[in-house]
């Protein structure tokens, strides 16, 4: 459920006042610059400005940010160790090399930079505010209309399966292995049936009302800061400097 307590969080966030854009500028630029240099120091500095950012000026709990950086933590080692290993070395028929350790290294701190990119956007931007930016962006509104719905549906969704979970548990449903097997194929099934209910009674709801355009929503005004972007773009362009420089670096 940790989307719930993320959402929570950026409903709460002291930067939620800020512009959309100006969050975005900083997200966004920390992640293309994380993807883009050559090696692993820059993403590692990423990571720790957006560690950083977040457990300070926008005050996320520590353990809600650390506990939602673990969460991709297990695909990233897993594509890492592969990227690490060398089929068909010299050692033998599975080998480890200083190159591929390098590899595995820089995917492994790119990842981690990324991902740390993405989860500040979100820790401090509620999902609608989001959709209200791409509206002035002019990304086509039934698209936007769809991300809206899948986005209220998870959590409605999230809600029925922590119900049935808990009266589950409750009823000793995952007491054992075997019952906790057929718990959880249970809890599959009603889940899937009402999604498709409340899917169906949207779809009734919308055409009993004469729905044919979008699903429009009165965006909040927000607070645009010429400090905060002028700081982001201090900050991105010398993380672009350095990034240079190891690149100058690495071919001298």
């Amino acid at each position: 459920m940790a989307g719930l307590v993320v959402d929570r969080a950026a409903w709460s966030s002291p930067w939620r006042d800020r512009a959309v854009g100006d969050k975005a500028l900083l997200c966004l630029g920390l992640l293309a610059v994380a993807v883009a240099a050559p090696g692993w120091v820059v993403p590692v500095v990423v990571l720790v400005a957006c560690s950083v950012l977040a457990l300070g000026p926008a005050r996320v709990r520590p353990a809600l940010w650390f506990g939602v950086l673990a969460a991709p933590a297990a695909f990233l080692l897993t594509a890492a160790g592969s990227i690490a290993l060398v089929l068909g070395g010299q050692g033998g028929f599975i080998t480890v090399t200083p190159e591929s350790l390098a590899r595995a290294g820089t995917v492994l701190a790119r990842g981690a930079a990324g991902t740390s990119a993405v989860l500040l956007l979100a820790c401090t931007t509620p999902m609608v505010e989001v959709i209200a930016g791409l509206q002035g962006l002019r990304v086509p509104e039934p698209l936007l209309d769809i991300a809206a719905l899948t986005y209220r549906l998870l959590f409605v969704l999230a809600d029925v399966a922590v119900t049935v979970r808990r009266a589950q548990a409750d009823r000793l449903g995952h007491d054992g292995f075997r019952r906790s097997l057929r718990s959880t194929g249970l809890l599959a099934a009603a889940v899937l049936v009402r999604s498709w209910d409340r899917a169906n009674r949207l779809t009734e709801g919308l055409a009993g009302r004469g729905f044919e355009g979008s699903l429009r929503t009165l965006p909040r005004p927000l607070r645009h800061s010429r400090r905060f972007v002028g700081l982001t773009l201090l900050g991105l362009g010398l993380l672009v400097a350095v990034a240079v420089g190891l690149w100058v670096l690495s071919w001298g």
